[in-house]
């Protein structure tokens, strides 16, 4: 039953922004060590080896961490960790402004969707704004709601904390660039593999949700995918929205040609489909907290 309550607090109130102000935000907290490690062990030589020992540090703290806070606060503190943690509310309003932003102008629609991914958004036209939104709200529904919620029910409020941390390393050094890709490798790496079911359950759930598509389909897109997990996710919500999502996009100046996935769905998209995704991730969040609370009673 925490499961359920702190997903009910986290999509009443999200991150209110007048506690956080106030307070370092958890997973702000985890972006600091690991941004400090960073500075402090990523140089010379081993760095592989100094990867592993961070992404060890993380595991075994955020465990830690996790069990104290169980055993000292028990379900009142369990929930409401669980509750910050959780990321439903305020990734729907991250989406959410996107379009509001695009409805603006082209503009604020690149400035928007700018902090929501990590890709160059200075030459995107209102449709590739659109789609990267949308990419966002899938890859971000996997692994920063599905997962941690899987992780949650499986190892309680530790295995919350351990996937949350790994996650933010991930999202900090998992990069394959001359800095990190030794350094961010063992991250990288756990993150897929903590990722791996949640990715799969995710693209399920949106299939059961809309009943659009043949998982045969999804599939097919997901294993042409650049990463293992996120091209999951991604089919599902291209099929549930009947839109195209990937193609060619630029990275730091260079032209990554990936190909679409779902080709055949619609191409001009804006504002409207990206308020539809946010529509189908609480659909599909309805969903999950029917199940937990089934879960919970039998």
């Amino acid at each position: 039953m925490t499961v359920l309550l702190a997903m009910l607090l986290d999509a009443l109130f999200g991150e209110p922004k007048w506690v956080w102000d106030r307070l370092p935000h958890p997973a702000v907290m985890i972006g600091r060590m690991i941004g400090w490690a960073d500075k402090r062990f990523n140089s010379g030589g081993m760095r592989r080896t100094k990867g592993v020992g961070l992404l060890s540090a993380l595991v075994v703290g955020g465990a830690l961490v996790g069990a104290v806070i169980e055993a000292l606060l028990g379900p009142v503190g369990v929930v409401l960790i669980g509750a910050i943690l959780l990321a439903q509310r305020s990734l729907a309003d991250h989406v959410r402004d996107v379009a509001d932003a695009l409805r603006v102008s082209l503009g604020d629609g690149r400035m928007m969707v700018a902090r929501i991914v990590g890709r160059d958004t200075a030459e995107m036209d209102e449709p590739a704004v659109a789609r990267a939104a949308i990419e966002s709200a899938a890859e971000n529904f996997s692994d920063g709601v599905i997962a941690p919620l899987f992780w949650f029910i499986v190892g309680g409020l530790p295995g919350l904390i351990v996937c949350k941390a790994v996650n933010t390393a991930d999202s900090m050094v998992g990069y394959r660039t001359p800095r990190h890709e030794d350094f961010g490798w063992a991250a990288a790496r756990f993150d897929d593999l903590l990722n791996w079911v949640p990715a799969r359950i995710t693209a399920l759930l949106i299939l059961v949700v809309t009943g659009k598509g043949r998982w045969a389909d999804i599939t097919a897109d997901a294993r042409r995918h650049r990463s293992p997990n996120a091209g999951w996710p991604e089919a599902a919500f291209a099929r549930g929205l009947n839109v195209a999502l990937a193609g060619p996009r630029s990275y730091h100046g260079s032209l990554s040609d990936d190909p679409f996935v779902n080709p055949e769905g619609k191409r001009v998209i804006g504002a409207g489909e990206i308020i539809v995704a946010v529509r189908l991730l609480w659909r599909v969040w309805l969903l999950v907290a029917v199940l937990v609370g089934l879960m919970a009673l039998f």
